[in-house]
């Protein structure tokens, strides 16, 4: 395919994002589960943890790669959906006191303290388990291969060789990082990991070929460094190697928006993700800390 260098001054990236975000979250309370009955408060718990808040970026990810390679949002939702709960599932065990230890996550108790630490590490199990029950059952217009395929994409990103092998080697090393190529490591993996699966898991809903699908797995591995890049900047982590990973933001965005630029104007989303990600590291390392 031919890159074309797509300009997005035309574009309202905010507006985008937000019409998406109302889909998504329609969609996530309608598979999160409602009970009639819920004396431990467990379903409870397992929507408190999704639906408290959160930027919504996997899923939005998904279906804007799902739209770039012709698909519709209504094909993306289950994919997205999925990945939200995955992202969900880890933070709820990410936050116990065996782990970071957080008491408050986006201004409020994290799952552990609000409904204590036996329910927590549960409703993490549940919302994994579920995250495959909802990808499984696809959607109108993905064929069973495609969900099939999706499947093993999630289930790859998300494990041994994606998130939860970021976490160790995160817990191994800590802030005692040497390198950026270290750190990038680690960030490929944790944070990494599940915006590929992001960027796969949108080409699949549109029922794209193999070269696409790679393609835009390669777009979210590397908007999902740039992205814990980002981070850290907000954070005030990794400090030593601030000006370093801030040069691979721009390198790794401009990645970005090369991909999104074989997809014509379909990719728009794409680009004005990819540089908002560069604005927001660019803007932290300047002193604006809103996020």
């Amino acid at each position: 395919m031919k890159t074309i260098m797509l300009e997005t001054a035309d574009f309202n990236l905010e507006d985008h994002l937000s019409r998406r975000r109302e889909q998504i979250d329609v969609a996530l309370r309608h598979c999160l589960p409602q009970p009639a009955r819920d004396p431990r408060r467990f379903a409870e718990a397992m929507r408190y943890a999704v639906l408290q808040g959160g930027k919504r970026m996997r899923p939005l990810l998904v279906t804007a790669a799902c739209e770039a390679a012709g698909g519709t949002v209504a094909q993306s939702l289950p994919a997205g959906c999925a990945l939200e709960l995955i992202h969900a599932y880890s933070l709820v065990h990410d936050d116990l006191p065996a782990m970071d230890d957080d008491v408050e996550r986006r201004g409020k108790p994290t799952v552990h303290v609000a409904f204590g630490e036996a329910n927590a590490i549960l409703a993490g199990d549940a919302l994994l388990t579920l995250a495959f029950e909802v990808l499984a059952r696809g959607a109108a217009g993905v064929s069973r291969e495609s969900t099939a395929d999706s499947v093993v994409v999630l289930a790859r990103h998300a494990g041994i060789a994606g998130m939860v092998g970021g976490q160790v080697l995160d817990l191994d090393l800590g802030q005692s990082i040497p390198d950026v190529k270290t750190l990038e490591e680690v960030h490929a993996l944790k944070t990494g990991g599940l915006y590929a699966a992001a960027g796969a898991l949108g080409a699949l809903s549109a029922g794209s070929d193999g070269d696409t699908v790679a393609s835009l797995e390669r777009y979210g591995l590397a908007f999902g460094i740039a992205f814990q890049h980002a981070d850290d900047v907000l954070d005030d982590d990794q400090k030593e190697l601030r000006v370093q990973a801030l040069g691979r933001v721009d390198t790794l965005t401009e990645e970005c928006r090369s991909i999104a630029g074989t997809f014509g104007t379909q990719g728009l989303a794409l680009v004005a993700i990819a540089d908002w990600v560069r604005a927001r590291a660019h803007r932290a390392a300047g002193g604006d800390l809103r996020d």
